[in-house]
């Protein structure tokens, strides 16, 4: 079985980055933040623009290794593997859309202070000795969207899931305005969506599969009729 990445059109592409700006309009939207951890923010950002690495990184690679569907999968495997490595050599965050820093910052000291009275703040970064832990607030420019980052050694890790799941709680109590972003990536979504449609109207149709090829005859056979015996 071959299985060509090359072959994978430009429109089927397009498709899961079309629906990651459709779901970030609908998070936008919301009266309320949306908390999502950063394993789960990357892995949907990667899903997003999965077709163009199809079609383009593993597409360039496949010639050398084959067309094969072993080949395929595994090409898909490696990609998998890098990605995993990624994440698991990133830091512990928590991804807050809809919100600003200036009112998540109030809920994350909420939570800090629950945690640790002897927090200290320096900037955007609030330390928790007691806890043996760091925080630090990172705001994405003016998209409304807020990176909570861990810092601290591997025995911070409950301390980190502790300060995750009191963070998620106190957001669900915060309510805010649907935001000006929404429309923006909302008008990307349609847009991405409008020329995925149109490639695949352009695309030409599959080409009919071939007729098959008549049996050819054995050496041995005469291509003349049957022949008939005349009496004399």
């Amino acid at each position: 079985m071959i299985v060509a990445f090359a072959a994978v059109p430009l429109w089927v592409a397009l498709l899961p980055l079309a629906a990651y700006f459709l779901g970030l309009a609908v998070l936008h939207m919301r009266r309320r933040p949306s908390v999502v951890s950063g394993q789960i923010d990357a892995l949907l950002l990667v899903a997003a623009v999965s077709g163009f690495v199809v079609a383009g990184p593993l597409a360039l690679l496949q010639p050398a290794a084959g067309t094969s569907a072993l080949t395929a999968v595994m090409l898909l495997v490696g990609f998998l593997l890098m990605v995993a490595m990624c994440l698991l050599a990133s830091r512990p965050r928590v991804v807050v859309y809809n919100a600003t820093l200036d009112q998540v910052r109030p809920l994350v000291a909420e939570v800090v202070g629950g945690l640790d009275a002897s927090a200290r703040w320096a900037g955007e970064t609030a330390a928790l000795p007691a806890r043996g832990l760091q925080i630090h607030l990172d705001a994405r420019g003016p998209a409304r969207t807020v990176s909570i980052v861990a810092g601290g050694g591997r025995a911070a890790a409950e301390s980190w899931a502790e300060f995750s799941r009191r963070l998620r709680r106190s957001v669900r109590s915060l309510r805010v305005r649907s935001s000006p972003w929404a429309w923006g990536f909302a008008a990307l979504g349609a847009t991405v969506f409008a020329a995925a449609s149109w490639l695949a109207l352009q695309s030409p149709p599959p080409a009919p599969a071939a007729a098959p090829r008549p049996e050819s005859s054995s050496p041995g056979a005469s291509h003349a009729g049957p022949r008939r015996s005349f009496d004399a």
